[in-house]
C-alpha cells in the first residue's frame, strides 16, 4: 500500500472547514500544527515589531489514490484560487509505522477502489 502526506496551510478561521471537507474526500483523520508565515508581501509592523500571519498547518496521510480528490476537496473548501488564503501539496511516503490497527479498513478500501 502506497501513501502520500498532504500538507496544507490555511487560515486557523477555515481549518475545520478545509479538514472536514478532506473527510469528506476520503481522509481519516488529521493533525494540525498552530504556525506562523509570511508570503510575498512583507510582514505588517505594530510599533516596530513584526506581525506574522498566524496559519494552521493540516498534515492528512493518505492513501495515494485519494491524493486528487483530497486536494481538490481542499483547494474548493480553502477558496485557494483567491490570493493568499493557502496552499496544498502531497509528498511521497516511503515507510510508515503505527497505522497497523487501521491496516485492515486501508486494504478494504483500496479492494472496493479496484473492483
Amino acid at each position: 500500500m502506497r501513501f502520500k502526506l498532504i500538507l496544507s496551510s490555511v487560515k486557523p478561521d477555515i481549518t475545520d472547514h478545509v479538514v472536514d471537507a478532506a473527510k469528506g474526500a476520503g481522509a481519516t483523520g488529521a493533525t494540525i500544527i498552530p504556525a506562523r508565515g509570511t508570503g510575498i508581501k512583507e510582514a505588517k509592523s505594530f510599533f516596530g515589531l513584526s506581525l506574522e500571519a498566524q496559519t494552521d498547518i493540516v498534515m492528512l496521510l493518505v492513501e495515494e489514490h485519494l491524493v486528487i480528490n483530497i486536494l481538490n476537496a481542499i483547494k474548493e473548501a480553502g477558496e485557494f484560487h483567491k490570493p493568499g488564503t493557502g496552499i496544498a501539496f502531497a509528498v511521497p511516503v516511503e515507510h510508515v509505522a503505527g497505522l497497523e490497527s487501521q491496516m485492515e479498513k486501508f486494504e478494504e478500501e483500496v479492494r472496493k477502489s479496484y473492483f
